[in-house]
């Protein structure tokens, strides 16, 4: 029999360890006589942190998230590859597939701006500044607020095609600028920077850092800088991406051994809702890096879901639903009505 310990690669940042270590909880409680050991891996992704990624006529290549790892499992260097799902490209390399993923967390989006208290109180309270003509000043909505309450003008920053085509689609007299770097790192920013206004970031992966919305709508949590609010936002207000609130298990094809372990880790409910979601993305051609959004849900015996397609500056949305079986079937019917508008 073989010892050696199940090897699960992951990113390196936090969220990604978040979330490595939730799957080896659950295969250490699934399979305890087994051992298994995380192996951290810097992806492309990881170092082009000047990269854009919000655009579409970019270079960049597929797999930003996910080709090192990817070489890992096909190299034997690992056995298990763990990915927010959303990351992870329709079209797979040969020898590679989809084994399992996880409960779905919360798969909407969540403004998060400055408090326009906290704002107004810093000036009040901090050193006198002479302002020059054109500086950005801070500036700061009240708590609960939601895209379409934001000031014309405000500048909103996200790395995300998805994120702005929807956002200028609806709200065309917003700023929207690009910004890179971790959770923390984006926080930060908006804490600091005078000239970003509001970021959108995933509520599953703010809530995987233990980061929470309080009942006053002030965000909390190890680290954050003081003075920012935090809405969800209704996926009628934004339509996640693909697979967004998942975390997939990818492993070799024909590994027995791995098959078996991703028997017993996935959820039947989510495999079936990102089944459609990601026949839909690929029926479109696309990957991250697209304007497309889709969110599909089980109930009952069928599989309902809606999504989107941004053409110029419009949103288009279609839904449908279909039996359980049809998952396929009913992203690639979405994808062909909106494909031809």
């Amino acid at each position: 029999m073989n010892n050696r310990p199940i090897i699960i690669a992951t990113r390196g940042s936090a969220l990604a360890l978040a979330q490595a270590n939730n799957v080896l909880g659950l295969c250490r409680a699934a399979f305890p006589e087994r051992a298994f050991e995380i192996k951290i891996i810097k992806t492309t992704g990881d170092k082009l942190q000047t990269a854009s990624m919000a655009n579409p006529n970019s270079s960049l290549p597929k797999g930003l998230f996910t080709k090192e790892l990817e070489v890992a499992l096909l190299n034997q260097q690992a056995d298990l590859a763990v990915h927010s799902l959303k990351d992870l490209p329709t079209e797979l390399p040969a020898g590679l597939k989809l084994g399992a993923v996880g409960p779905r967390a919360d798969v909407r989006d969540v403004l998060v701006y400055r408090d326009a208290d906290w704002v107004q109180k810093q000036k009040s309270e901090g050193p006198p500044q002479e302002w020059v003509v054109g500086q950005p000043q801070q500036r700061g909505c009240p708590p609960k607020t939601h895209l379409k309450d934001l000031p014309p003008g405000f500048v909103v920053a996200t790395s995300s095609v998805r994120r702005k085509a929807q956002i200028l689609a609806k709200r065309p007299d917003l700023n929207v600028v690009e910004i890179r770097g971790n959770v923390a790192t984006r926080l930060q920013k908006l804490h600091d920077q005078a000239d970003i206004d509001a970021t959108i970031l995933a509520a599953a992966g703010l809530e995987r850092l233990h980061f929470t919305i309080a009942a006053s709508g002030h965000l909390h949590g190890e680290n954050i800088p003081e003075g920012l609010c935090a809405t969800r936002l209704d996926i009628r207000e934004m339509l996640p991406a693909v697979g967004q609130g998942a975390v997939g298990i990818e492993i070799r094809e024909g590994d027995e051994r791995m098959e078996a372990i991703c028997a017993r880790l996935n959820h039947e409910p989510t495999w079936v809702a990102v089944t459609a979601e990601r026949a839909f993305l690929m029926a479109m051609g696309g990957g991250c890096q697209t304007p497309t959004a889709a969110h599909a849900h089980v109930s009952g015996a069928t599989v309902h879901m809606e999504a989107l397609n941004t053409i110029g500056s419009a949103a288009h949305r279609a839904e449908a639903r279909r039996p359980l079986a049809e998952a396929v079937e009913l992203g690639q019917f979405l994808a062909a009505e909106l494909s031809g508008r």
